[in-house]
């Protein structure tokens, strides 16, 4: 068994070590397991690959809730022996997403700033369990975690029992990194005390107890990051768009010349564009976000980044393999908090964040589609994307303007589902050009996106399709062929293209 004392600073603790197949035992049919991890960061392994082999020799399932995405060993592993019923509140692994879209999983899609909340209140039943990866454990039976928060410490919090996977893998440096800060349920609610990227508000380490603390288990199986495609042209023109109405903003004295907070969301379009800040004359820059990827890293190195607060580190596997050998720089600039406030509603609207993410799809008026392939199968989910852009001082959504290969339009005369409603969505950017939707009532709205955003392929048929609206309802406020609105997927569902 893999040696842990050292990091098990509590030596009572020591007589709770045992391995994952004794932990997993634990773990009874039909209960709600609440695990670490956001992202393919910090999630745990050992236990979870104990409970698949145990689930495939007597098969039964339990209800998974976690921070966001997790890695192959916790996802993948109980989905390939069919053990998850129901999933919350967020999730990226494709045998997963194919056992949604079948109807063999429920899932519960959700702004992840609520998730915790909505299960403090018992909206997904009592918390049976909490595994939870930790680089350590301290001499009172606080937990130290590893590269992600998510909702690890309310899971803590709420759990009748708590499996502690202490993982070698990750180095002890990264303790002092988090600021964990559970806010009170309403009506005891208090305001959350930050005002800049910076602010540290909580404890460096999860509030727990020995005696809560059922088993502890060793692990030094690594986090299982996701590659980045290369940075395309695409994303490059898009990144240019973007700081150059970031610059403009500053020319127009509507924000501070090291800007306000960035906002990043997952993938990468989303570190293809702050990557493109590197090559900017924007300095001092400050962070306010879920994920942590290599283009801030890139901002790090490039002396251009302050300050990144977010709930998870998720850079590639060579990414993270950066940060590891250069940890004691980078945790200078870093800090990792509970979802809950590194997505709070509250402080992304105190700060003035400028939230940067990605769509599926973008209808004409600026609506928003994150989530749903033709309206009907889930990708991944809302995630954080909602807290940000309700909330936002700007809010911003990149996509290119056609996916495969040109035969459908990213930008269409109705989104097959909405997300984020034209009333939140400030801007649209695609390779093609950056449309700025601010003050503009809908018809307007509507030509912005189409000379700006859409792909010369398309552009006539929107704005055929935009003047027969006005002409048919009369130019009403939004002006709807809805059938014909609608054709649009039902064309490419038909004959695999929609031109």
């Amino acid at each position: 068994m893999i040696d842990i004392l050292d990091r098990v600073r509590n030596k009572a603790l020591h007589a709770k070590i045992v391995s994952a197949q004794e932990a997993a035992e634990l773990i009874k049919p039909g209960m709600n397991v609440g695990t670490s991890g956001f992202t393919p960061s910090g999630y745990p392994k050992a236990v979870p690959l104990a409970l698949a082999e145990r689930m495939k020799e007597h098969p039964f399932k339990i209800n998974l809730y976690t921070g966001a995405s997790v890695g192959p060993e916790l996802d993948g592993a109980l989905c390939e022996v069919n053990g998850i019923d129901k999933r919350m509140p967020y999730q990226t692994n494709k045998l997963l997403r194919n056992l949604i879209n079948s109807g063999e999983i429920s899932y519960s899609d959700l702004h992840l700033s609520e998730s915790a909340q909505l299960l403090r209140y018992g909206f997904y039943g009592k918390l049976d369990v909490a595994i939870v990866e930790a680089c350590a454990i301290t001499e009172e039976g606080n937990i130290i975690p590893t590269t992600s928060m998510g909702n690890t410490a309310s899971f803590v919090q709420q759990a009748d029992m708590v499996i502690v996977e202490v993982n070698t893998s990750q180095p002890l440096d990264l303790e002092g990194m988090h600021d964990v800060y559970v806010p009170l349920d309403p009506p005891h609610r208090l305001p959350i005390p930050i005002v800049k990227a910076n602010d540290r508000i909580g404890t460096p380490y999860i509030p727990c107890t020995p005696d809560k603390i059922k088993c502890i288990v060793p692990c030094d199986i690594t986090d299982k990051t996701r590659p980045f495609g290369e940075i395309s042209e695409a994303d490059h023109k898009m990144s240019e768009y973007i700081i150059e109405l970031l610059q403009n903003e500053v020319k127009k004295g509507h924000m501070p010349k090291n800007l306000l907070p960035l906002q990043s969301g997952v993938g990468n379009v989303a570190n293809a564009v702050i990557s493109g800040f590197v090559d900017s004359d924007l300095k001092d820059l400050s962070v306010y976000t879920e994920v942590i990827q290599d283009g801030m890293f890139d901002l790090i190195d490039a002396g251009k980044l302050n300050f990144a607060s977010g709930t998870a580190l998720s850079p590639s596997p060579d990414g993270l393999k950066r940060f590891y050998e250069n940890i004691k720089e980078y945790r200078k600039h870093l800090l990792l908090r509970p979802q809950e406030i590194s997505n709070s509603p509250e402080v992304v609207r105190r700060i003035g964040v400028i939230a940067m993410n990605t769509a599926i799809e973008c209808d004409i008026y600026g609506n928003v589609n994150s989530t749903h392939i033709m309206g009907t199968k889930m990708m991944n989910g809302i995630g954080g994307s909602g807290d940000f852009a309700r909330n936002a001082y700007l809010t911003c959504f990149f996509t290119a303007s056609t996916a495969k290969n040109g035969l459908i339009s990213s930008i269409v005369p109705m989104c097959s589902h909405v997300d984020h409603t034209e009333h939140d969505v400030d801007i649209i950017v695609t390779e093609q050009g950056l449309a700025d939707l601010r003050g503009l009532a809908p018809r307007e709205r509507a030509r912005e996106v189409i000379n700006k955003c859409a792909h010369p392929d398309y552009k006539p048929m929107l704005m055929d399709y935009l003047e027969r609206a006005e002409a048919a309802t009369k130019h009403a406020q939004t002006p709807h062929i809805i059938k014909e609105a609608l054709s649009w997927h039902e064309k490419f569902m038909e004959t695999g293209s929609m031109k």
